[in-house]
């Protein structure tokens, strides 16, 4: 079996709030690639839940979080959509991420 490696590496300030994040993806080429924020999701099949990691840097700007909540909605629908092959509530779900540009102000 083969194995490949992801990582993020995240420097914390003294309050240990994220000043620096980079990451590394072996397969796709990337090395010590910064970001501002990052999201990350797993499924625990023993309590049945999503568990989450979201990081952003302090030098995050507001307007650019929003967009990247946006294009998290849309692939979300998509992924779902690839999942299960339910593409009417895969396009539900790409009308929520419109409702929310419109509301967040980024369109």
């Amino acid at each position: 079996m083969r194995k490949t490696q992801i990582t993020i590496d995240v420097e914390l300030d003294e309050n240990h709030i994220p000043e620096n994040i980079t990451w590394n993806a072996q397969d796709g080429g990337i090395e010590k690639e910064e970001t501002k924020a990052t999201m990350i999701s797993v499924w625990d099949d023993k309590t049945m839940e999503a568990l989450r990691i979201d990081l952003w840097t302090k030098e995050m700007p507001v307007d650019q979080m929003k967009m990247f909540i946006h294009q998290i909605l849309i692939s979300l629908g998509n992924t779902y959509q690839r999942a299960t092959g339910e593409e009417d509530v895969a396009q539900w779900m790409e009308e929520i991420a419109e409702e929310f540009a419109v509301k967040s102000a980024i369109k």
